[in-house]
């Protein structure tokens, strides 16, 4: 009789793996993981629980853990960590579940997953798994938003201020104001959506995928994502502290479309200039990347356990 491999026997008992980022959030990791380890005992459900040091930990942990043959791997962190571990589950046929435990959390409160450690492990237990469409830009994968200019130098000044002050909703707020005031020069872009082409100028461009989001900030676009579209905001070119204001406007969810910025919607969106390398913000995380890039929407490529309620409205 030919036994299984060691990995497949442990996915049957331990079906669910749980990746906890040491690194995310507010959360002390020793209290988090113990509390993470309470919550499935007493749910009555085991759980493999791997607990990472740092960020750079995460991908590999999610192929390990999709290499081991775990049914449900768990995302315990924010959406940085999320949408990692999402990248790596796209198109495997594995859930994915979420344990947030980020700042502001957007892709879990879309899909209104509960923010406390033991609901979210009992939603693990007792949600349904449904649908999630992710978006692209080249092939990197965010859940969220991705940006080009002014946000990306916002959250290099955010570690910073984290680093210096902790996480806080304020200190995120402080970083925005910061970072503006020392911003430098307005990127030269050539956008191309829906058969339309423009060359712009402009300090900010940031690509939404998330109706929720736009919601919390006030912006237009929900009616696009519904319709399978990404919401691309473009801000206009103007003084640091016109940028300033509408950033302010923009953090109180007060900016307008065609006065704070301009929206372009489409499956899938262009942009271009000399192919010189811009720094990137996904879901938080930032990276380099060379232009040219393309932005799509790619609906049904990874699933998600979500309360009942949410097994197919819009997030």
């Amino acid at each position: 009789m030919q036994l299984a491999p060691s990995h497949q026997f442990r996915a049957e008992q331990e079906d669910i793996c749980v990746l906890l980022n040491g690194g995310s959030g507010k959360y002390d990791t020793e209290a988090a993981a113990g509390e993470i380890r309470a919550a499935f005992a007493a749910s009555g459900r085991e759980a493999k629980l791997r607990v990472l040091d740092k960020g750079s930990d995460i991908l590999p942990a999610a192929r390990a853990a999709l290499e081991d043959g775990f049914a449900t791997i768990v995302a315990a962190g924010g959406d940085g960590t999320i949408s990692a571990v999402a990248s790596v589950l796209r198109g495997s046929g594995v859930t994915m579940g979420v344990i947030p435990l980020g700042t502001f959390n957007y892709f879990a409160r879309s899909l209104d997953i509960p923010l406390e450690i033991p609901a979210a492990v009992a939603l693990l237990t007792q949600g349904t798994a449904r649908p999630v469409r992710v978006a692209t830009i080249n092939d990197r994968l965010f859940l969220n938003n991705a940006s080009l200019g002014a946000y990306p130098a916002i959250l290099k000044t955010r570690e910073d201020v984290y680093r210096k002050w902790g996480r806080s909703r304020l200190a995120a707020y402080w970083s925005v104001l910061v970072a503006l005031v020392t911003l430098r020069k307005p990127l030269h872009l050539t956008i191309e959506a829906a058969g339309q082409k423009s060359e712009r100028r402009t300090p900010l461009i940031f690509a939404v995928n998330n109706a929720f989001q736009l919601e919390q900030l006030g912006l237009q676009g929900r009616e696009d994502i519904a319709a399978g579209r990404l919401a691309m905001f473009i801000a206009p070119d103007t003084s640091r502290w016109g940028m300033l204001r509408n950033a302010v406007l923009l953090a109180l969810g007060l900016a307008e479309k065609d006065q704070n910025f301009d929206l372009v919607a489409a499956e899938r969106i262009t942009i271009t200039d000399s192919g010189r390398s811009y720094d990137i913000a996904c879901d938080g995380e930032r990276g380099k990347m060379r232009a040219p890039y393309t932005l799509q929407a790619i609906e049904d490529e990874l699933t998600v356990i979500a309360p009942h309620a949410r097994k197919d409205d819009l997030r």
